[in-house]
């Protein structure tokens, strides 16, 4: 329940109170053209009150709730959940007006002790409950110097820039001869004549919801916002330590929308359907759960340090293994946001002490290859994102992280080129149509390392270029035609242009143009760029040569980017093989779960399901999700199999309701699947 009032500024500071506004609120921003709007307010009302002395003008709400009783103090203590950066401004305003009088009036002056100790400070109170407005801890040093009138410590910032503002404004008004109104209407028309209504929450209300419904109203707040006020709300005694050990530190190392960002990320990890714009409901509806102040301090605690985990993707450059920062730096160079859920995870499992820096660098890769291996063949962006989300709950708990993943990549539908699709692509495939400009410029950076020049080259000044140019010469046409007819000129250069094969880099573009490949030679030669040599050693150059030149890349490429693994290759880990004696031993009437499996061999449901969706195994059918339902997607391995595996199970016995789930009391129990294995697990 809320009540309101219209009320003024004098009103609402007058009496032994203070008004705090949350950790969770944006510091102070009003910028020239808010400042200008407010004064525009005040001097037009000084004006008008000259004739009419009881015209108000309305400003806007502030809407407040009473402080937590864990917050101690000596005066009434009110949260200012909406209406901070007006309230904030009219009490800068009030302390220019201070100031100023103190100046004109000398340091005695009645108006400028009355708007100091009774609007300004509670007079007779020490810190901290001496200010009347206490604003955020990012503003409170310079708003207290304002307050204080001492050296402030930001001239820079907002809180001291809207002081100054109206103190230009102060002395303007003082020697404007075309005005009618004065300092003394300025001042009468501030503290009594500027109308604001005041909402005031009930001790029950939920303060949280009201400021999530203020947002929704028009309050233009990130999920990051909304998200940081959910949590300091909800720590009533140790919110200011909790904002300066754990939360500063984050603001300063990311922006507002990157720690949006970082609350998806961290809920991707868990639901990786989520959407980014759901991360507020995602992430409230888990924290619901958590009910001890203690439990908040630590979800705080936890998200600091994915901060500066997902800081390292950002700026790799501060990462300390050298091949970690290596393979970050290139994947942040790629410039895709899709990866960062499964990066972030394997940050977080080398926090954790689960992944060592060899097996993240080693698993970085993975995803270059995968990244690389993709554009080369045409399958560019398709459908990133969700792969990567779902591998952070889709890998294989039970073996080495970058194995685990490496097995994940090279299963299923994730277009991870073989190294034969790869040399068909690199031979055939227009590349320099596929994708993203930028991201073929940084690949053929990437493949000029390869050849392990010495030199440097700025990548600023090197551009993509044509070795057979896209736009045939008289004597581009006589050589080709002499060498494969004239009839093939024009098929075989759609064919080949754009592959890879015909592809260099340079700095001279515009001089190579359509040059005969004579004279393109003697530039190419004299290049830094160490993948020009070799195409300057040859005398001609056409389809034999261009196809040549991409089966040499192509054995560079699959040398250096790891292809898919041959899981038919991997050593058969004793966990399946027990897995395969339960699933013999499984009877026929019966059925059990993924999860009841998973934790009697002592892994995780989901690499179970994986594994035996991609290997046969027996009695596959008779093991059924929690809900006795078949799993999405359920298949034979043998694709010559055509049984329905649910008339299979009812001709065993298993009976099923009329919305298709197996019955409960048929489902082996956790015991009796452990006496099911008894002799066959150690």
């Amino acid at each position: 329940m809320v009540a309101a009032q219209e009320t003024s500024l004098q009103r609402i500071l007058e009496g032994s109170s203070q008004y705090l506004v949350p950790l969770y609120q944006r510091p102070y921003g009003w910028g020239d053209e808010q400042l200008q709007e407010l004064w525009n307010d005040v001097t037009q009302l000084a004006d008008d009150r000259i004739d009419e002395p009881q015209t108000t003008h309305f400003i806007g709400s502030v809407v407040l709730a009473p402080a937590p009783a864990g917050v101690a103090g000596t005066v009434t203590r009110f949260l200012v959940v909406d209406g901070q950066q007006r309230l904030t401004t009219l009490t800068l305003l009030l302390a220019a007006i201070r100031d100023f009088l103190r100046e004109v009036d000398g340091s005695t002056s009645r108006d400028s002790d009355r708007i100091h100790n009774q609007l300004l400070t509670n007079q007779y109170n020490d810190d901290p409950d001496r200010l009347k407005l206490l604003p955020t801890q990012v503003d409170r040093p310079s708003y207290a110097a304002v307050i204080d009138g001492t050296t402030r410590v930001d001239d820079g910032g907002r809180v001291g820039y809207a002081y100054d503002f109206f103190r230009a404004r102060l002395t303007a008004l003082t020697t404007a001869e075309d005005t009618t109104y004065g300092l003394s209407q300025v001042v009468d028309a501030v503290v009594s004549g500027l109308s604001v209504v005041s909402i005031s929450a009930h001790p029950n209300d939920n303060v949280h919801r009201i400021f999530q419904s203020l947002n929704n109203t028009g309050l233009k707040l990130t999920q990051g916002d909304l998200l940081r006020n959910y949590l300091f709300m909800r720590l009533p005694n140790r919110s200011d330590e909790v904002y300066r050990t754990y939360w500063l530190p984050l603001q300063a190392s990311l922006d507002n929308e990157r720690i949006e960002t970082l609350f998806w990320l961290d809920m991707v990890h868990k639901r990786p359907k989520v959407k980014q714009g759901q991360t507020f409901a995602a992430q409230q509806a888990r924290l619901e759960r958590l009910t001890t102040e203690s439990e908040i301090v630590a979800e705080i605690e936890r998200i600091a340090r994915l901060g500066q985990l997902y800081r390292l993707l950002l700026e790799p450059e501060t990462e300390s293994d050298p091949q970690v920062r290596l393979r970050l730096s290139r994947l942040a160079e790629w410039d895709s946001t899709s990866p960062a859920p499964l990066i972030l995870h394997l940050l977080l499992l080398r926090d954790r002490g689960e992944a060592s820096s060899e097996q993240v660098a080693r698993s970085l890769l993975y995803i270059e290859s995968l990244l690389v291996r993709r554009f080369l063949i045409g399958r560019t962006t398709q459908n990133l994102s969700r792969l990567f989300a779902d591998t952070v709950v889709q890998l294989d708990t039970t073996l080495p992280v970058d194995v685990a993943l490496h097995v994940y990549f090279s299963t299923g539908r994730k277009h991870y080129a073989t190294d034969a699709q790869l040399t068909e692509a690199i031979v055939t495939a227009p590349l320099y149509l596929n994708g993203r400009a930028a991201h073929r410029k940084i690949l053929m950076i990437w493949i000029e390392d390869l050849f392990g020049s010495k030199e440097t080259v700025a990548p600023e000044s090197l551009t993509i270029e044509h070795v057979m140019p896209q736009t045939l010469s008289v004597q581009w046409r006589a050589q080709l035609a002499a060498e494969y007819g004239a009839d093939e000129v024009e098929v075989l250069h759609d064919r080949y242009l754009h592959t890879l094969g015909n592809l260099t880099l340079t700095g001279y573009n515009e001089s190579l143009s359509n040059n005969d490949f004579a004279r393109k030679c003697e530039t190419l030669r004299a290049s830094s760029v160490r993948m020009n040599q070799d195409i300057a050693a040859h005398e001609s150059w056409g389809p034999s040569q261009i196809e040549k030149r991409g089966l040499a890349l192509a054995e560079r490429i699959i040398d250096f980017w790891p292809g898919p693994t041959d899981a038919s290759a991997l050593p058969e880990k004793p966990l399946w093989a027990e897995l395969l004696n339960v699933l013999a031993a499984l009877p026929a009437g019966r059925w059990t779960t993924y999860g009841d499996l998973a934790n009697l061999l002592g892994t995780a449901a989901q690499p179970l399901g994986n594994w035996m969706r991609s290997h046969p195994a027996p009695n596959a059918h008779r093991v059924l999700s929690a809900q006795g339902s078949f799993a999405e997607g359920f298949r034979w391995i043998d694709p010559a199999c055509i049984d329905d595996p649910r008339q299979m199970l009812e001709s065993e016995g298993v009976r099923f309701s009329a919305s298709g789930r197996a019955a409960s009391g048929q489902r082996l129990t956790p015991a009796e699947l452990a006496n099911l294995s008894t002799g066959l697990l150690p």
